[in-house]
């Protein structure tokens, strides 16, 4: 597990009282565009004053789901407590071919494991939604599929979702987003994924 800045044990960030935001996605590349926006509206959630950990990469790198295999890796077990503690998330996908891609459909499949949990799956959980394409009809596309994906899961999309267009010069020679709606757009889904979360931090 990786974090936006400052690292949450979902044990820990149940007893602190301050929200829980859980970022999933991004891609194998470190460094991808799609992490970055992650990590952006996540240190924007931090500065609002929550507590955050991202699972991108290696962390989500899981074995195909399969519901009737009870055995997890360290990995799977370490973000399904994550979302099982979680106040609200935000899921951030690269679009491929017009879709999500499936390293992080995937690693949403795992959230099956909650289906007989007090709070079933993302059960009234908010849900910020972030997707990266390299044109506006992918990011736009595989967005909507994202939100499809929460009311699945029982989450409430955030009013705002955000797509990236990869083919924009977002990005300065370092790295840094240079892009300020962008920012702004990233700030604004931090801002609204705290604002519903439940009140009083993690929930039980």
């Amino acid at each position: 597990m990786t974090a936006s800045t400052t690292s949450a044990d979902p044990a820990v960030a149940a007893r602190d009282g301050r929200p829980f935001v859980v970022g999933l996605g991004g891609t194998l590349r470190a460094g991808s565009t799609t992490e970055r926006a992650l990590r952006h509206c996540l240190s924007a959630v931090e500065r609002q004053g929550g507590r955050t950990a991202l699972f991108c990469g290696a962390d989500i790198n899981l074995p195909m789901y399969n519901p009737h295999d009870p055995e997890r890796t360290p990995e799977a077990i370490a973000l399904i407590e994550a979302l099982r503690s979680a106040d609200a998330v935000v899921i951030g996908s690269p679009g491929y071919h017009g879709g999500i891609s499936g390293l992080v459909k995937n690693a949403l499949d795992y959230i099956e494991d909650l289906r007989g949990d007090p709070t079933v799956y993302l059960d009234n959980k908010p849900l910020g939604c972030i997707t990266c394409a390299y044109g506006w009809q992918a990011a736009v596309g595989t967005l909507g599929q994202l939100r499809a994906i929460g009311h699945a899961l029982r989450a409430w999309p955030t009013p705002l979702g955000v797509p990236i267009n990869s083919a924009d010069p977002i990005w300065d020679a370092e790295g840094n987003l240079s892009d300020e709606t962008v920012a702004a757009q990233l700030d604004l889904l931090a801002t609204q994924v705290l604002t519903f979360a439940p009140a009083g931090g993690a929930r039980a």
